[in-house]
């Protein structure tokens, strides 16, 4: 955190502190864990990086030098993060490191959680004062939080050797980054998601009703998350959870896609009209269609009506005549 800064060994000892050999010291959770230091000078002039893109920087190192757990305990007291964290994030999610990052701390100004405690994926931690109860001053909260850890009066080394005690998420995510340190020594074959199932799934709700912005899903219990049985999580992976998160919420800039070329449409090509007829000297007194629709068919008509007419009279007349003659 910068020339002079005590907040990385404090972490340190709280995660994988040794002790020393007169039997005095701080033993860490993981006290045979490896710690990999990555140091970012936040506020130093000389810094060539923003904030922002030296998180984002020591995030791909730690992930190259073989991290299995990154401790986050720092928060950007914002909801949002920049993009760069996106990418960051993402590749250790696809390493399978796990992620864990402080709540904030309420008594320092950060009344809710922050980046990047916000980002889908990340294994959040909340803290609890020395009777289980949710601690208001040395912690936020907010829906992200994962599980609970304690988070006041608690002792870490710094770096002349001497003592202090100190409280605050920044001290409950190196306690729960050493749980997972335990568990992944424990269970060699689990991915980051499974690692994170266990450790969310043996927490213990205190009497609480969990999943809450408060406790999470309860305090950690680190013997459970190391022992006991639990089902596989059937929760998306961190990658995903990102990914959806990313596709949701980011503007991706894209070159536009050429809209696909139609298939030709055949188009509809007129027949020939039909040759006119040839005219002849006779051609005027030859019938057409024409006249026979509407001249000759109907004056045949009336002829062969007028005909019957006829014939019909004739009889009648015949008839006639031939009723006088009997007479």
């Amino acid at each position: 955190m910068g020339d002079g800064s005590e907040h990385g060994t404090l972490v340190a000892s709280l995660m994988a502190g040794r002790g020393s050999a007169d039997g005095t010291g701080v033993i860490g959770v993981a006290p045979e864990a490896s710690i990999l230091a990555v140091s970012v000078a936040f506020g130093s002039s000389g810094a060539k990086l923003s904030n922002d893109d030296q998180i984002a920087a020591g995030i791909r190192w730690a992930v190259d030098h073989g991290a299995d757990v990154i401790n986050m305990s720092l928060t950007r007291n914002t909801l949002d993060w920049p993009s760069s964290w996106d990418d960051a994030f993402l590749y250790a999610f696809q390493h399978d490191v796990v992620v864990v990052a402080a709540a904030g701390n309420r008594g320092s100004g950060t009344t809710e959680v922050g980046a990047p405690a916000t980002i889908p994926g990340v294994l959040t931690v909340g803290g609890v004062d020395r009777n289980k109860t949710a601690s208001f001053d040395a912690s936020s909260q907010g829906i992200t939080i994962a599980v609970a850890a304690p988070s006041e009066q608690l002792v870490g080394v710094v770096p002349n050797g001497g003592y202090v005690q100190w409280s605050g998420t920044s001290a409950s995510a190196p306690i729960v980054s050493g749980l997972v340190a335990l568990v992944r020594a424990a269970y060699p074959k689990l991915n980051a998601a499974e690692v994170m199932n266990r450790v969310i799934a043996t927490a213990n709700p205190n009497g609480h009703v969990v999943p809450s912005p408060v406790y999470g899903n309860g305090l950690i219990d680190a013997a459970a998350a190391v022992t006991a049985s639990v089902a596989p999580s059937t929760s998306p992976t961190p990658t995903a959870l990102l990914q959806d998160w990313i596709h949701l919420h980011r503007r991706i800039d894209t070159v536009p896609t050429a809209a696909p070329t139609a298939a030709p449409v055949a188009r509809a090509v007129p027949s020939s009209d039909p040759p006119l007829p040839t005219d002849t000297a006779a051609s005027p007194w030859l019938p057409t269609e024409l006249t026979l629709t509407y001249i000759t068919v109907p004056l045949l008509v009336l002829l062969g009506f007028a005909i019957l007419v006829t014939l019909f009279g004739i009889g009648a007349l015949r008839r006639l005549k031939r009723n006088r003659s009997n007479r």
